[in-house]
């Protein structure tokens, strides 16, 4: 089973276009602030409704602009968690969770799956807590609790981490990775962050100005971002406008050089990528003189920035990144890079 997105909506200044399919495990909608990934989940929510398009979950249509069909929000079995949680705070954890099951009948039943979700989320003794006395890891998962309990058939997550500081962002990424997996349905979540994105997610999904740019396993997307703006989000420093010269060659008029592909390359090529962690001193190919610039220190790893010999003094050095134990003695005259390891970067 399976979410169908395909929606069109207008905001003016704005406009979505969002169309995918997410299968059972966790699709991440990856982009920058503003670019339309929380305006996505509020149209599958039923909070906002699109202008035109349609929306499946398991094969039961949510909304279709031209059979004029748009469920309620209650009525798409559809559980939202928000950046901030959206707990009550005048109310306990126990009656919060309970607030989930209101569409639950009997007493019993309730009790039980309150028993079963607080057991689940290691929340068992804090049943009379205020959200304000519970930390923020304990307060993430009282909002899941309490959105679990109804047994949704999608589960969405906009900013899951947002609320929470460093060091307990990173320590509950397992923790909430391992309860996705327990939950068993399609999970849909909303991040800026590609570190969380790689983490969380079985499937990427990379939105940039209310466009999806490209949909597909997590992994692909990182080793083959295939547009610009998904190698910037995923983190590629080095970024090139470049033109292509041969079935696997291109040029690239700003760095003085021309590369070999490993795989041919297309029409409309825009760029190339090649990640700072990508160069290498003992490569063969693509291998050229280079002039060192700057180094920085970081706690783990150096940046090396430097330009090729014959680089236009104009364009923005490129990095080379390597841990601090790596460090040579002597800076190589020349790098070089894989064929395989240049990004392709299409219009």
């Amino acid at each position: 089973m399976s979410l169908i997105v395909d929606i069109h909506k207008d905001l003016g200044g704005f406009v979505l276009d969002a169309a995918f399919e997410a299968e059972k495990g966790v699709t991440t909608l990856l982009g920058p602030s503003g670019c339309g990934k929380s305006l996505t989940l509020k149209c599958i929510a039923g909070i906002e409704k699109p202008d035109a398009g349609h929306i499946e979950l398991d094969g039961r249509v949510l909304y279709d602009s031209k059979r004029h069909v748009n469920l309620k929000p209650q009525q798409r079995q559809v559980g939202y968690l928000f950046q901030n949680y959206a707990l009550f705070p005048n109310m306990s954890l126990r009656q919060n969770i309970l607030c989930g099951m209101r569409a639950v009948k009997g007493r019993e039943e309730k009790e039980r799956r309150l028993g079963e979700m607080l057991a689940m989320m290691r929340l068992e003794g804090l049943e009379k807590h205020k959200p304000a006395q519970l930390s923020g890891g304990q307060q993430q998962r009282a909002a899941l609790a309490r959105i679990l309990v109804s047994e949704p058939k999608l589960l969405m997550l906009d900013e899951p981490f947002s609320a929470l500081d460093a060091h307990l962002r990173d320590s509950l990424k397992v923790e909430m990775r391992d309860m996705l997996q327990a939950f068993g349905r399609e999970v849909l979540m909303v991040t800026h962050s590609r570190e969380e994105a790689y983490t969380m997610s079985d499937s990427i999904a990379v939105m940039d100005e209310g466009r999806l740019l490209t949909c597909k396993p997590t992994k692909s997307v990182f080793a083959d971002p295939g547009s610009v703006p998904a190698a910037v989000l995923t983190g590629c420093k080095n970024i090139a406008p470049a033109r292509k010269v041969g079935d696997c060659e291109v040029e690239v008029p700003s760095w003085g050089i021309r590369l070999t592909t490993g795989r041919p390359v297309g029409e409309g090529l825009a760029a190339i990528g090649v990640r700072a962690h990508y160069f290498n001193a003992s490569a063969p190919q693509n291998r050229f003189p280079v002039v060192y610039q700057e180094e920085l220190e970081e706690p783990f790893e150096l940046t090396i920035q430097f330009r090729y010999a014959g680089q236009d003094p104009r364009s923005e050095p490129v990095w080379w990144r390597l841990p601090k134990e790596k460090r040579p003695a002597q800076f190589p005259a020349e790098l070089g890079v894989s064929p395989a390891n240049i990004l392709l970067l299409y219009k």
